[in-house]
Order: C-alpha cells, then sequence, then structure tokens
C-alpha cells in the first residue's frame, strides 16, 4: 500500500482525538471543580480566561516550534500527546495534591498548550498529505478531519452522562478512556509523519529570524485567507458566547442546551463530508459563499424567536450546524492549498491561523458580557424585554453582520482553486 492509497481513517481518529479536549473541557472541568471540590465559579472563571489569554497568545511560539523541528515532528507528537494524556488523568481522575484551583490551573495549562501544539502539527503535516492525494487532495482530507473532529465533540460532551450510567466515577472513565484513545490515535498515525517532505526542515537562518512567518504573511492570498478565518470565526465566538443565556433567557427552554448543542455539533458533523464533495464540484469557494448564505439565513430567523420557541430554535442549529461544517472544512482546505503552493512553513502558517481564531473568542468573551450587562440584561429569567431584545440582536444580528463582511471579503477573493 502505497502513501497515497493509504486509508484515511486515521486521520479521523486524531482529530477526533484533539476535540475530545477542546471544547468539552471547557463544558465538563468547572462543574466537575465545583461539584467536588467545591472551588468558587468565580476564581474558575477567572482562571479560565487567564488561561485562554496564554492559550491565544502562545499559538505563534508553538507554530514556530512545529516548523523549526519539522525532522522531529513524530517525537512531539508522542510527546505532546503524552502530556495530553497525562493531564486529562490528573484533572479529572486524581485528587488534587494541592489547592484545587492551582491543581485546575496546572493540569489545563498542560491539556490546552499540548491540545494547541497537536492542532498545530496535524494541520501543518495535512499539507504533506494532501499533495500526496491529488487535485481533490486538501478537500478530501478535510471532509475526513473534520468530521472526526465534530464527532469528537460531540462524544466528548455526552460521555460522562453515559458512563454515569455505568460506573460511580464517570470522570475517571472519562480521563481513562481519552488516554486510551489518545494511544489508539498516536499508534493509528505512526507513519504519518515520516512524509518525504518532513525531511525539508527549515535552515538554521530561516528559524534564527523568525522568517517562517514573513514567508507567509508576505503572501497577498495567505494574509487575506488569514483575515477572512478570522472575520468568519467572530460569528461563532459570538454565538458559543451567548448561547446558553439565549436558550436559558430568550427561548425560556432550561434543560435544552444540552441537546440542542449536540443537534448544533452532530449536524455540522453530518454536513462536512457533504460540503466536501460539493467543493469537489462546484469550487470551494462557491460552496463556502453557499455555507455563509445559508448561516445567514439561519441567524435571521432566530432574531425573530422568543419564548417557547424551541423548536424552531433546533432547526436553526441544525441549519447553522450544517453551514459550521462549511466553515471548518473549506477554509483551511483552501488555506492548505495555499500553503502548498508557497512550499514551505505550514507549521509557522497554522499557529498563526489557531491564534486568529481564538483570538476571536477572547474577545467576543471580554466584549459581549459587559456589553450584555450594560444592556440590562441578566442571567435568568427575570429580564425586561428590552434586555432580551438587546441579547437576541448580540446572539443572532451581530454574527450576520460579521458573516456579511467575511462573505464580501472572499467573494472578492481570488482562491486560485484552479491553478492549484
Amino acid at each position: 500500500m502505497t502513501r497515497a492509497t493509504a486509508p484515511l481513517w486515521p486521520w479521523s481518529l486524531f482529530a477526533a482525538m484533539i476535540a475530545v479536549a477542546g471544547l468539552p473541557i471547557y463544558i465538563h472541568a468547572p462543574k466537575f471543580y465545583v461539584d467536588n471540590y467545591g472551588t468558587s465559579l468565580a476564581a474558575l472563571g477567572f482562571t479560565l480566561a487567564a488561561l485562554r489569554l496564554v492559550d491565544v497568545v502562545q499559538d505563534p511560539a508553538l507554530g514556530w516550534l512545529a516548523e523549526a523541528g519539522r525532522r522531529h515532528r513524530a517525537l512531539m507528537v508522542w510527546a505532546a500527546a503524552a502530556v495530553m494524556a497525562v493531564a486529562m488523568i490528573g484533572l479529572f481522575a486524581i485528587a488534587p495534591p494541592f489547592a484545587p484551583l492551582v491543581w485546575f490551573a496546572l493540569t489545563l495549562a498542560l491539556l490546552f498548550s499540548g491540545f494547541s501544539f497537536l492542532t498545530i502539527l496535524f494541520y501543518a503535516q495535512g499539507v504533506d498529505k494532501a499533495a500526496e492525494l491529488g487535485p481533490d487532495g486538501h478537500l478530501r482530507l478535510a471532509g475526513w478531519r473534520e468530521t472526526g473532529a465534530l464527532l469528537g465533540v460531540c462524544l466528548a460532551a455526552v460521555a460522562p452522562v453515559a458512563l454515569g450510567a455505568l460506573m460511580p466515577q464517570p470522570f475517571t472513565g472519562f480521563a481513562i478512556g481519552f488516554a486510551l484513545l489518545a494511544l489508539a490515535a498516536t499508534l493509528s498515525m505512526r507513519h504519518a509523519w515520516t512524509a518525504p517532505a518532513a525531511a525539508a526542515a527549515p535552515s538554521e537562518a530561516d528559524t534564527a529570524s523568525l522568517a517562517l512567518f514573513r514567508h507567509v504573511l508576505s503572501d497577498p492570498l495567505a494574509r487575506r485567507l488569514l483575515l477572512i478565518a478570522a472575520l468568519n470565526a467572530a460569528p461563532v465566538a459570538v454565538t458559543s458566547t451567548l448561547f446558553l443565556f439565549f436558550v436559558e433567557s430568550r427561548l425560556n427552554a432550561p434543560g435544552f442546551e444540552g441537546p440542542l448543542l449536540l443537534l448544533f455539533f452532530l449536524s455540522a458533523a453530518a454536513a462536512a463530508p457533504v460540503w466536501s464533495r460539493a467543493a469537489a464540484r462546484f469550487g470551494a469557494k462557491r460552496s463556502l459563499l453557499a455555507a455563509m448564505a445559508l448561516a445567514i439565513a439561519a441567524f435571521l430567523w432566530a432574531v425573530t424567536l422568543g419564548t417557547g420557541d424551541t423548536l424552531a430554535f433546533a432547526l436553526i442549529c441544525a441549519a447553522s450546524g450544517a453551514a459550521l461544517g462549511a466553515d471548518l472544512t473549506l477554509l483551511p482546505a483552501l488555506f492548505s492549498r495555499r500553503l502548498a503552493h508557497l512550499g514551505r512553513g505550514e507549521g509557522a502558517a497554522f499557529g498563526l491561523w489557531s491564534f486568529m481564531s481564538k483570538l476571536s473568542l477572547a474577545l467576543a468573551a471580554a466584549t459581549l458580557l459587559p456589553a450584555l450587562a450594560a444592556a440590562g440584561f441578566t442571567p435568568g429569567p427575570q429580564n425586561t424585554e428590552s434586555a432580551l431584545w438587546a441579547l437576541s440582536l448580540f446572539y443572532a444580528a451581530l454574527p450576520c453582520a460579521l458573516k456579511l463582511l467575511a462573505m464580501a471579503l472572499l467573494a472578492t477573493t481570488q482562491t486560485d482553486e484552479a491553478r492549484t
């Protein structure tokens, strides 16, 4: 079996493993520490915000390291996966040996650093792999990769609940299960890191002068795709920040947050391979523009919702989730294709890509909640109609405006698909 004909399921499995340590940890870890160790919710929130800030600013450095250590990428993958597994067990399966809040911060810092580094390495290596798969290689690989990642999010979101019916300590089982998944996923990808291009490490002059970043940032199309990625991540950052408040207060549907989130991510996972096939037939740019239009239509509808409109919102979750499947699949594929054309600097480039996406999340958290509070909104059912209207505008109308900006920028961008 040649590398070009090797199955792509290991890429899905590895993506799922990485995804388990992402968004689901923001959902599970704070509640676990409140329930089990009585940690202050406010202190946990402050700690998470500080960790997120560190996570954002370290991504370019991790991207530089991924590229500078290109010849040792396999070793770095094993090390990062081991750090993540140990951190997950420490977070959920070991009683804190000292102050729970400090233990929480230490284990999460290790987990998120490993998560970020593996994500950058994984996407950078995908540029080499896609080149072996033919003209539509970037789209094919993205379809497998993002479907796996979204299924990983769904699995991790429901796993503690499912394990709770089988064992008295479900989060211990969750942590051990993650460690086993990390081992299986890393083993399944053990040959992927030895691609021929992996031998082409950057020169010492390049790494010393940070020319790896300049190589990407000096390319007009790469810069434009990074800007589109930042703009396109902003609507998702807004809706992610306000989703729980919208369901609880605007729809007055407490208890439905979990099922609606699961519907959203399952829709994205189901749509990702569909968008990949559509892009192969109609072009990634045209398909992505169609998905952006779908997202705008869905959130314009969300502006009109009020108390009791849970079924309508479920349809919106399905439609916007499907649109997210295109965002996660096609934009990275376009960026990877451009990096393949440039010929080097993939690790540094995806460090910048990750930085732009996380910066949107950080800015959303830092600006939206204070703005909502200034509009008179407070969590819970007791809000004035004007405060609820402000929540609807922030949650649904603002993402439409941001998505329109991203759509306009993409529409005027020559993505150069035919040539590459």
